[in-house]
């Protein structure tokens, strides 16, 4: 096995696929999860036949690492947000443009960073494939989350980590039964309701940790501003069950009952690229790895810089950008991979994507968060609002109903995306202290008594 491992990181693809056995690949085939093939749908095969022609050996292997990882993608177009958003920072173009820029250029780097972990699983193997999947799947949630802590905006982090929840079991998942069920009205969509089961579970889970610290602090206090310390002390102990809860999940999911998390192989006919191959190396694909962590670090400090200027620029509340546009543009990506497998009628992807993702924010994301602001000395704990809590748990809530028949048509996926516009148009009208503080132009936000009126 350590054989077949190669040193160098510009090995080019041929020498590659002489390296690898056929056990490994069918290994690393059998290991790939709804993430990997979600993102496969957006990639593009690369066309070698010009590189081939330089003579340099070591130039050629590095561009064909450059056209593998830069140009092997679809969104690779966004690409140019990276380098403008760099621009825009250091010669003052404006705080929007930042906010901007740098949003549009987490898209492709989201996206690239699970082919990444994907490439170095054939090297691995599919259970530290699927552990490093399980930890950089939501890697921009994550850093977006550390960096709003560091600067202290607790709301900002409590806010984007539940609308990513909320975006993944509404919007994308609505949007995937809406759309694969109006493509295939002559077939019955139907999907494995073990795995969903597992997923929702946890994610009740997750509403009940979310609940009890808010009914504790109006037990304790009902003042809603008001911070208690039984509160903070319970949601530290109880963010480590979450992650205890998690690990079990992981161990459920790789180990003992992996079957059930088994996606659906594409067919040859599929107009999606095919990764049953490594086209990189190794240790070409850690440098990369590496290289799009910090470059999604760096534009995701510059997007938690910028949310206020952003809000008062386009006059939306910070409450609104938080919860819904961060985690849309955020994920945007494996989200579109997620609604291309139901137009397919691949339903176990989709859930895969959706499922997945909303249960690793909910119990690892969320409460990791916890305990590194318990780490920094900051006070952040499980109670989310009444607002926010809510929201979440009539989301998770309408999303079981519409899983437990295993079947999904057109009218679920419409009804999942009407729930999460009325969410959205609820944080829309929302304006919290920080808006004022931060010199949003309210009269540009409609309330509720206004709209009320007209």
């Amino acid at each position: 096995m350590a054989s077949v491992v190669y040193e160098t990181g510009l090995c080019d693809a041929s020498g590659v696929e002489a390296g690898l056995t056929k056990e490994i690949r069918q290994s690393h085939g059998r290991g790939r999860t709804a993430h990997n093939l979600s993102s496969s749908s957006l990639r593009k095969k690369s066309d070698n036949s010009l590189v081939s022609k330089v003579r340099c050996r070591v130039l050629r292997n590095l561009l064909t690492n450059l056209q593998e990882v830069l140009l092997g993608t679809k969104l690779f177009v966004l690409f140019l947000a990276v380098p403008l958003a760099f621009v825009a920072q250091n010669w003052r173009f404006g705080r929007t443009w930042v906010f901007a820029l740098s949003l549009l250029g987490l898209i492709p780097l989201a996206e690239r960073l699970s082919f990444l972990t994907e490439q170095i699983s054939f090297y691995t193997g599919p259970t530290v494939g699927g552990l490093l999947n399980a930890t950089c799947g939501n890697a921009t949630e994550l850093i977006i989350a550390l960096f709003a802590l560091h600067m202290g905006k607790i709301e900002v982090v409590k806010l984007s980590l539940v609308g990513s929840i909320l975006s993944n079991l509404l919007l994308v998942l609505g949007t995937s039964f809406f759309c694969g069920g109006l493509v295939n009205l002559s077939k019955e969509q139907r999907f494995d309701r073990k795995q969903a089961d597992a997923n929702t579970a946890l994610l009740l889970l997750g509403a009940l940790c979310h609940m009890l610290p808010l009914m504790l602090r109006y037990t304790v206090n009902s003042d809603e501003g008001s911070f208690t310390a039984p509160t903070l002390a319970f949601s530290r102990a109880t963010s480590i069950v979450m992650l205890a809860a998690y690990v079990a999940y992981l161990f459920f999911q790789l180990k003992t009952h992996g079957h059930l998390f088994k996606p659906q192989e594409e067919n040859d006919t599929d107009d999606t690229v095919s990764d049953a191959e490594s086209v990189i190396g190794f240790t070409t694909a850690i440098a990369w790895l590496v290289g799009m962590t910090i470059l999604i670090a760096v534009l995701s400090q510059y997007a938690v810089c910028t949310i206020e200027a952003a809000s008062e620029s386009w006059g939306l509340s910070t409450s609104f950008i938080s919860v819904i546009l961060l985690p849309i543009i955020g994920n945007a990506a494996e989200h579109a991979g997620a609604i291309i497998f139901a137009l397919k009628n691949k339903l176990d992807i989709t859930l895969g994507v959706t499922l997945g993702s909303a249960t690793q924010i909910s119990m690892f994301v969320v409460p990791l968060s916890v305990i590194m602001a318990w780490i920094m000395g900051m006070q952040m704990d499980l109670d989310f609002k009444l607002l926010e809590t809510g929201s979440l748990v009539g989301s998770i809530l309408i999303t079981l109903f519409s899983l437990r028949d295993g079947t999904s048509h057109y009218l679920k996926g419409f009804v999942l995306v009407l729930a999460y516009l009325v969410i959205g148009a609820c944080f829309f009208v929302l304006r919290t202290p920080s808006d004022h503080a931060n010199g949003v132009n309210l009269n540009a936000i409609p309330t509720i008594s206004s709209i009320m009126v007209a």
